[in-house]
């Protein structure tokens, strides 16, 4: 099925949970203030899109396309991302709250979370390689037989990864915040 396409465009302080966004492909877009929480994004692919303020808690987003998009100031509190088309799947993200969100088993090298909130995210089975988590909280965050290789978390905090479940060579972490690698060990350091 061709979806048609929409580029260039800029779409502000639109309600998607009253007036659904036409499926499309979207391109070079950008969507500010817009509220897509419990939406149904299925099929829709957004290329080059930045969304600022915007709000997708809950949004459906089965083989919703996600390439090369940037999100800024975004609510993503319990968002599916696994249920994505992975195919050119990049996303970086800048001051969003994404608690709850599931990441699990994609591959997300290079990715970005700058100054975002990841609490009890689902980051089991992905593939991180080389991304950087600059000043984030991730607690209770979730890495599982994870892929963290080179990955920067030096400003990052309240992080708990376990070294035996997950790949951590050439990761990078603050001398003061390596306790978060040793919880799982059960040892009492004074």
């Amino acid at each position: 099925m061709n979806l048609n396409f929409i580029a260039d465009k800029k779409f502000n302080s639109v309600d998607y949970t009253v007036n659904n966004l036409k499926k499309a492909e979207y391109d070079n877009c950008t969507f500010t203030n817009c509220k897509f929480n419990n939406t149904y994004l299925s099929g829709i692919s957004f290329l080059e899109c930045e969304f600022t303020n915007c709000n997708f808690s809950s949004a459906k987003l089965g083989e919703t396309a996600f390439k090369y998009v940037v999100f800024k100031d975004c609510k993503m509190v319990g968002t599916p991302f696994n249920e994505c088309n992975t195919f050119l799947l990049v996303m970086s993200f800048y001051n969003c709250q994404l608690n709850l969100a599931s990441f699990y088993n994609l591959k997300l090298n290079n990715t970005n979370f700058n100054n975002c909130k990841l609490e009890k995210t689902d980051f089991t089975s992905c593939n991180l390689i080389q991304s950087k988590f600059i000043k984030c909280d991730l607690n209770e965050t979730i890495f599982d037989n994870t892929n963290l290789e080179k990955v920067d978390f030096k400003s990052s905090y309240n992080y708990s990864i376990s070294p035996s479940n997950n790949k951590l060579k050439g990761a990078k972490f603050l001398k003061n915040e390596v306790f978060g690698l040793l919880k799982d060990y059960k040892i009492i350091i004074e």
